[in-house]
């Protein structure tokens, strides 16, 4: 039974170590997502001349969860509410953002983002998303270089902690 109880144990520390590692490996992969979706809507805006909403829809039918889901929320606030677009895009926000690996930074960033969209002219939208882009990029620089120096080690010292602690009830 003890044994058990030791498996278990060294089970569930290498389990939270892997789930750690994975927010810092899907952190990179999504401001990366977002870049590459900001960068389509601004093709979108300024050289389609597609509305906000449908620019939205589109980019939610092309990427993955749960950046997707952001901006089927946004168009679909867009649409079916009385709101507008900053206050879509927070709402938008707030609804996916439990669901992401971002951090506090991040969410300042998409959160200004979102203060101008939809309320200027097409140059000055281009504007705020170069912007953003270049605020997200910095983001992603700094989340892979924490996801090589901190990945190996927060799974290693997981592992290691529920080794300690099985050393420690024997």
């Amino acid at each position: 039974m003890k044994w058990a109880g030791a498996l278990l144990i060294l089970f569930a520390s290498f389990w939270i170590g892997a789930e750690q590692t994975k927010k810092l490996s899907d952190r990179p992969k999504q401001i990366r997502l977002i870049r590459s979706a900001l960068q389509a809507l601004e093709a979108e805006i300024v050289y389609g001349f597609t509305p906000l909403h449908e620019s939205a829809r589109k980019l939610s039918e092309r990427l993955p969860p749960p950046i997707n889901e952001l901006f089927a929320c946004f168009s679909e606030l867009l649409t079916s509410t009385e709101l507008d677009a900053r206050e879509a895009w927070k709402e938008s926000l707030a609804n996916i953002w439990p669901k992401t690996a971002l951090t506090e930074s991040e969410r300042a960033i998409l959160l200004e983002f979102g203060e101008t969209v939809g309320k200027h002219d097409r140059v000055t939208e281009q504007k705020q998303i170069l912007v953003t882009l270049n605020h997200l990029e910095r983001q992603e620089e700094e989340a892979y270089e924490k996801q090589k120096r901190y990945g190996k080690m927060i799974r290693s010292l997981s592992l290691m902690g529920g080794l300690l602690i099985v050393l420690l009830l024997f």
